[in-house]
């Protein structure tokens, strides 16, 4: 059944706007070619595999990681940690000495100090057959020290070989020697003259070896390393870089449950050097929080001392004087002393000068305040008080002061976040001096009260003689200046302590070990996976890209859909080696495919003329090669053989091929009959088919399209009409020239041929257009030159055959692979 002309769509102009034209991307297709193209798949997966493998085995370098846990408790204040009772800096709340802490571990400075005392710039490793592994310096039977006065060549790898004993031979690159050296003391680079490459050299056990780009000698490990290796590659670093190498694989994490502890991971390619440097980072932590814990105590000790040596000078002054006055004056033994009296102003004066220390104290304390110098900080014992908020404050203050300073560097004096941290100080400074001026009124106070109690107690004195009151207030100011110093005495004791007891706050919970823990890195079955996959990619970006470009007719089933023309039938690939498939090959599929189009033709001429007079079929095409003249031979063959007078006319003028195929002489035809020079008896000739004849084009002429549009020729298609049934015409492909558009006029049938994979999609929108805006009628379509392998797929029955026996190419036939495997399945599953 041929799909009906969809007449009332016509009458829809946006549904008319739509005809001729294709889906952007045939889905279809696209699955077809994957499959058809599958070799290239299972290569590109083999050659994926080969890759992951080879990389896996000789490149890729594992990853490992180590960590650590710790505890933090704070429960001593200090300036130099923070304070857990206050929010720290622009409003944060939480373990903010945690986050001191991690900042602390992540910082330069500290990393800094790791790299230098731990030599984390000299990077050991060993090199196989193809890869080279990372060791850790504990892992080689020698250690590289270099000279760091001396200028040396970084990222320049240096090879000791052993050769027995305690000798190693020095093997470097054959090239790659520079006059750039870097100097481990100013951590800068420096130019020299340049120089040759050093010689390959034989050193022992801490002999130097010297050149003008190296300087260093080897040191023997005093511990048996657990691997053996043949070779140990030494690359040297800057300071930075491996400052910078080392931050970058720390991790710092809080525990969800209690906020106080840290687990602190190092990544490393080697698993013993991330062990070794946690655990050594830690331990520098713990001495450095621990100093900074008793800098504020020696601050005050050295303070304190500084205040009991002058205090003493004055002690020994007052001494003499009451010595002097007990031996010249002789008022040692004053009688009917007052001794009540006496105690009690002795008792107050004492008290007085224990605060006028705390104020010397505190006075001290606000100063260093107020410089900015908080490494000079004493300890608020000192002035007699602790208070938590003030030490909060001083930390949070300082922390503001530091934090200035950084955004200093990046935004103007003026802007909104540096008007920000200036309210922040401003604020800070008045917690600190309120806390101070709260301290001040409260001595004061206290002062004001001793002196009128004193005033009282002197009230009781004033009935001795002048003589015995100077001895009085002799012996009253050294008993004075003895409480200040036994006071000063007592606080220093109190420091000193303190710095004697203190413990770091950091406590390790969990060190850091080697106990064989796998590499987390890299992810080799995801690398494995994304090379084969991303070699599969290849094909199927090719085929992908090859889709999108190609702008053929492959799709029977799309091209019905656009266009919405008839299909007469589909004509498979003609393995014969002329155009005479029907005459050579009666009994081939693509013979039997014609049959069906002779069949066929009759809904497209039900409704032509009646008048008894032959048929007029014409075919044509969008360009040259799409098999338009081999449809007409095998058309008007089929039809001939079919007892029907058929005539085939050769109306391509412009490229004849008719006679080569039927062996007829085209000395005369269609052309030569146009322009008078013969008659029409003389242009037709017999073929092997009794009912057909043909009319050869003849030469080319200069004006074919005027010939073929002349009245001579409409009078010589009438005169065919009255001797043959139908009349074949192979015309002018339609996409170059209008000729076939005006033969259309007169014929009953039009045949327009596509060819698979060689008609372009866009050659159509004009046939199609012309047929739906009845320009065109009895319109109907051939596709050609299909290719039987991959089926007709449009449910027709064309291509029916093919390994059953019914047609010649039968015998020949062979199932395609993945047919095969399909008809073996269903075998095996079928069987009872």
């Amino acid at each position: 059944m041929i799909p009906d002309k969809d007449t009332t769509i016509g009458k829809n102009e946006p549904q008319k706007e739509k005809y001729g034209s294709f889906a952007l991307f045939d889905i279809e297709h696209f699955l077809r070619r994957i499959l058809r193209n599958w070799y290239w798949f299972v290569f590109m997966l083999f050659i994926g595999y080969i890759i992951s493998w080879v990389y896996s085995k000789y490149y890729a370098q594992n990853i490992y990681a180590s960590d650590l846990s710790l505890s933090i408790s704070n429960n001593t204040s200090s300036y130099f940690t923070p304070n857990q009772s206050i929010n720290f800096i622009w409003g944060q709340s939480g373990n903010q000495d945690g986050v001191y802490l991690k900042k602390m571990l992540l910082s330069r400075s500290h990393n800094e100090f790791l790299v230098k005392e731990l030599d984390l710039f000299v990077n050991y490793s060993t090199k196989g057959l193809i890869k080279s592994t990372y060791i850790d310096k504990t892992d080689s039977p020698v250690f590289l020290q270099i000279d760091k006065k001396h200028l040396q060549q970084v990222n320049y790898p240096i090879t000791l070989i052993p050769k027995g004993g305690d000798s190693y031979e020095v093997i470097l690159p054959e090239e790659g020697q520079s006059t750039s050296l870097y100097s481990y003391e100013s951590e800068g680079f420096q130019s020299v003259s340049g120089y040759s490459r050093p010689a390959n050299k034989v050193i022992r056990i801490n002999e130097w070896y010297n050149s003008p780009n190296l300087r260093f000698r080897l040191i023997k490990n005093t511990t048996t390393p657990n691997i053996k290796v043949n070779n140990i590659v030494v690359n040297l670093n800057t300071v930075n870089q491996s400052v910078n190498d080392i931050v970058s694989t720390i991790g710092v994490e809080f525990d969800k449950e209690i906020a106080t502890i840290m687990i602190i991971s190092k990544k490393g390619f080697n698993l013993n050097s991330t062990v070794n440097f946690l655990n050594k980072s830690v331990a520098e932590l713990q001495k450095k929080r621990l100093a900074d814990k008793n800098i504020v105590n020696k601050n005050t000790d050295l303070y304190l001392q500084t205040n009991i040596d002058g205090i003493r000078k004055k002690l020994d002054s007052s001494a003499a004087v009451l010595n002097y006055l007990k031996t010249s004056e002789k008022l040692y033994n004053i009688k009917d002393r007052d001794e009540k009296s006496l105690d009690k102003i002795k008792e107050l004066e004492a008290k007085k000068a224990d605060i006028l220390s705390k104020i010397s104290s505190l006075n001290n304390i606000k100063n260093t305040l107020q410089a900015q110098n908080f490494d000079k900080m004493i300890s608020t014992n000192a002035a007699g008080f602790e208070d938590g908020f003030f030490t909060a404050s001083v930390t949070e203050l300082k922390a503001l002061y530091i934090k200035r300073r950084e955004m200093a560097t990046i935004y103007k004096p003026n802007s909104e976040p540096m008007k920000e941290i200036d309210r922040l100080i401003n604020e800070a400074k008045m917690g600190s001096s309120g806390a101070l001026g709260n301290y001040y009124t409260k001595y004061y106070d206290e002062i004001n009260k001793i002196d009128r109690q004193v005033a009282e107690a002197n009230a009781d004195l004033t009935s001795y003689p002048e003589k015995e009151r100077k001895y009085l207030d002799a012996e009253r100011g050294y008993s004075m200046i003895e409480a200040t110093y036994n006071s000063l005495l007592g606080r220093q004791n109190e420091a000193q302590l303190k710095v004697a007891t203190n413990q770091s706050d950091i406590t390790v919970i969990d060190p850091a070990k080697n106990l064989g823990q796998a590499p987390i890195g890299p992810n080799v079955k995801a690398i494995k996976s994304a090379i084969m996959f991303g070699l599969l990619l290849f094909p199927l970006l090719f085929i992908l890209i090859g889709e999108a470009l190609d702008n053929k007719i492959r799709n029977i089933k799309e091209l019905l859909s656009a266009t919405k023309i008839p299909l007469l039938g589909i004509i498979g690939n003609n393995t014969n080696e002329n155009m005479l498939t029907v005459l050579e090959q009666p009994k081939s599929s693509v013979s039997e495919a014609f049959r069906g189009i002779r069949a066929n033709m009759r809904f497209l001429m039900e409704n032509s003329r009646e008048d008894g007079k032959g048929k007029i079929i014409l075919i044509t095409s969008s360009v040259g090669g799409e098999g338009k003249t081999y449809i007409s031979i095998n058309l008007a063959s089929v039809i001939g053989l079919s007892d029907k007078k058929t005539i085939l006319l050769g109306m391509d003028l412009r490229k004849p091929k008719i006679f080569g195929d039927f062996k007829i002489d085209n000395k005369y035809g269609i052309s030569n009959y146009l322009t008078g020079e013969v008659e029409i008896d003389q242009i037709i000739n017999k073929t092997r088919i009794p009912g057909l004849d043909v009319a050869t084009s003849g030469p080319i002429p200069p004006n074919p399209s005027e010939l073929l549009m002349s009245g001579r020729n409409i009078k010589f298609l009438e005169e065919l009409k009255e001797k043959y049934d139908f009349i074949i015409i192979d015309s002018p492909p339609v996409g170059l020239v209008a000729d076939s558009y005006e033969l259309m006029k007169y014929s009953d049938a039009n045949i327009y041929v596509v060819r698979h994979e060689y008609t372009e999609k866009y050659m159509l929108k004009m046939i199609t257009e012309k047929y739906h805006n009845h320009e065109v009628d009895h319109l109907g379509l051939i596709y050609n030159d299909y290719n039987k392998k991959q089926g007709y797929g449009y449910g027709y029955g064309y291509g029916y055959g093919y390994g059953y026996g019914y047609f010649d190419e039968d015998k020949n036939y062979k199932e395609p692979l993945l047919i095969r495997i399909r008809n073996k399945v269903r075998t095996i599953f079928n069987r009872k």
